[in-house]
């Protein structure tokens, strides 16, 4: 199942669009030259934002893995972004083909890759919708076809909440998409933060790229303390809230170099 309603002309190439500029830091192709361009005066700038964002989808296998091993067979992927392999229900689905995801995203350009990439398998869907609008995207169609809100429920909020300004009150949207959620159920989340980098001249001129270049969404980095607030009564799980590749982490201790360029936070809650 996938979106209706939407064509290609929606989707806006005079601007440089966060998804697509993620795309191209993992490496990908599903992005304009538009985004290239802002994406690489970013690295030039800021160049550990490319092993941040790929510490980023590594900790995002990690958490599906995670939830799939401890039996939620259901998840709200929102902010899906570009469709990049292994995506969220292809590693669920290596625990249990049985686990529904539904996949979220506001850019048309996703949802022109869905049916190939986030479609093709059962017990999947898609639709355009937008972070800001819990009411909307919980109530949506694609939504009741596939999850259960009887059942537990993992809810991914990965590496998007840094794009909702502080006056689109970010914590009162985590909290009502979790209050919709019953008990049992996880939040997956990962936030950028500035508290492992100091605040340079060339590390406030790559956040200023997303607003200079006329990104459809600016970048606002969050303290530890601030990222901790969304998971509000939700219990962690261990080992909290940390760099991404310090939650679960697989093979050797990541080194304090590595962590050196990895200004994000990373973490699981559950719901009691």
């Amino acid at each position: 199942m996938t979106e209706q309603g939407f064509s290609v002309a929606e989707i806006d190439t005079a601007r440089p669009h966060p998804a697509r500029m993620y795309d191209f830091y993992l490496g990908g192709k599903d992005n304009y030259e538009v985004d290239r361009e802002a994406a690489q005066r970013v690295i030039d700038l800021a160049p550990q934002i490319v092993p941040m964002a790929r510490a980023n989808r590594a900790f995002m296998h990690r958490a599906v893995r995670f939830l799939a091993e401890k039996g939620i067979r259901q998840i709200i992927d929102i902010g899906t972004g570009i469709p990049t392999a292994p995506n969220t229900h292809q590693v669920a689905h290596e625990v249990s083909p049985e686990v529904r995801v539904a996949y979220v995203d506001n850019d048309p350009i996703v949802a022109t890759h869905a049916g190939a990439h986030l479609l093709d398998a059962g017990n999947t869907g898609f639709f355009l919708g937008d972070l800001r609008d819990p009411e909307s995207i919980l109530g949506h169609p694609t939504i009741g076809e596939l999850i259960d809100f009887d059942q537990p429920i993992g809810l991914m909020l990965v590496a998007i909440l840094h794009f909702i300004r502080d006056d689109e009150d970010p914590a009162g949207l985590v909290a009502a998409y979790c209050d919709a959620l019953p008990a049992g159920s996880y939040l997956v989340l990962s936030h950028g933060t500035n508290d492992f980098h100091q605040t340079d001249a060339k590390s406030s001129q790559a956040r200023d790229v997303y607003r200079d270049r006329g990104a459809t969404a600016t970048l606002n980095l969050r303290s530890y303390e601030q990222v901790l607030g969304f998971f509000r009564d939700l219990e962690l799980v261990e080992p909290g809230l940390v760099q991404p590749p310090l939650w679960h982490h697989e093979g050797p201790e990541p080194t304090t170099e590595e962590l050196a360029r990895i200004g994000f936070y990373s973490g699981v809650g559950i719901k009691r």
